[in-house]
C-alpha cells in the first residue's frame, strides 16, 4: 500500500470525525440560554436586523428637534403680557359698569 494514500485517507477520516464531534457538541448546548445576553452581542445575524425600530442617529435627531420645540414653547410661555392701555381700561370699565347696571335692574 502507498503510504501517502493512507495518510490522505486518515486525514479525511479525522476531518469527518471533527465535524461529527462539533455537531454533537452543538446539540448538547442549550439552544436559547436563559437570561439576558450581554449588551452589544447578538445571538444570530437575524437578531441584529432592525425591525422598524429607530436608529440611534434617528433617536438623536428626534431628541434635538423635541428639545428645540420645547425651548420655543417655554420661551413663548415666559413672555409677559403687555400692560393694558389707559383707553382700553376705561372702555372695559364702562362695559362692566353697564353689565352690572343691567343685572341690578333684572
Amino acid at each position: 500500500m502507498d503510504l501517502q494514500k493512507i495518510v490522505t485517507d486518515l486525514s479525511g477520516e479525522r476531518n469527518r470525525l471533527d465535524r461529527a464531534i462539533a455537531a454533537l457538541e452543538r446539540l448538547s448546548q442549550p439552544a436559547h440560554p436563559r437570561g439576558r445576553r450581554p449588551k452589544g452581542k447578538q445571538a444570530t445575524p437575524a437578531a441584529s436586523r432592525n425591525r422598524g425600530g429607530i436608529t440611534p442617529a434617528g433617536r438623536k435627531r428626534l431628541s434635538e428637534m423635541m428639545k428645540k420645540r420645547w425651548a420655543e414653547r417655554k420661551k413663548k410661555a415666559a413672555r409677559k403680557r403687555q400692560p393694558m392701555s389707559t383707553a382700553a381700561r376705561k372702555k372695559l370699565s364702562a362695559l362692566m359698569k353697564a353689565r352690572w347696571a343691567g343685572l341690578k335692574k333684572a
